[in-house]
């Protein structure tokens, strides 16, 4: 964990099978088994010419370590909207800040880590974001590749890339919004 961060940042948002609210807990209890249904999100970031952005997870994350996902993931913080969520954490985990981001859809998974025997039971919220820019610090990731969504296809389909459990659900819940779309045929953008 980071130094400096409060309790309520290491607090997740327990919810019901309908995203309501029922309280917090702290973010390490929430993932131990049985696990507790929580609210998450995961970004998408794809640049103007429709490259995805991935990155592979420091081999040191609390869980799935070492295996490729989307350009970032978390939880929002008690009393924080995902989409701020969602903009905070590309500027702190991958340096991206500024960018152009919208809800895409969610969908609900459970997937257990067997190396830390740490178990996601979440709601996770989908959100997609474009920039230009490129990741100036790896913060929590190993590496980072850009890639068309044909070749990522491709490489999911025969098994090339090792990716976390929720990424093929959100990719496809980013996907079915219309994403990646050039800047102009995004009116739902919203800018942080």
């Amino acid at each position: 964990m980071n130094e400096g961060r409060t309790a309520v940042t290491d607090r997740v948002i327990v919810v019901d099978e309908e995203d309501r609210e029922l309280g917090t807990a702290d973010k390490l209890e929430a993932h131990r088994p049985p696990a507790q249904l929580h609210r998450a999100f995961s970004v998408f970031v794809c640049d103007d010419a429709g490259r995805v952005l991935l990155q592979r997870r420091a081999p040191g994350k609390y869980h799935f370590g070492g295996l490729w996902s989307n350009a970032c993931c978390s939880h929002p913080r008690p009393d924080e909207a995902v989409l701020d969520a969602a903009r905070r954490r590309l500027a702190e985990e991958i340096g991206l800040d500024g960018v152009v981001v919208r809800a895409a859809g969610t969908f609900r998974y459970e997937a257990t880590d067997e190396a830390s025997g740490l178990m996601e039971r979440e709601l996770d919220h989908v959100v997609v974001a474009r920039t230009n820019d490129r990741p100036p610090r790896p913060a929590e990731a190993d590496a980072y590749l850009w890639l068309e969504l044909p070749a990522l296809q491709r490489y999911l389909d025969d098994g090339e890339l090792r990716v976390t459990p929720w990424f093929r659900q959100a990719l496809a819940v980013a996907t079915a919004s219309g994403w990646p779309t050039r800047p102009e045929q995004d009116p739902q953008a919203v800018h942080a």
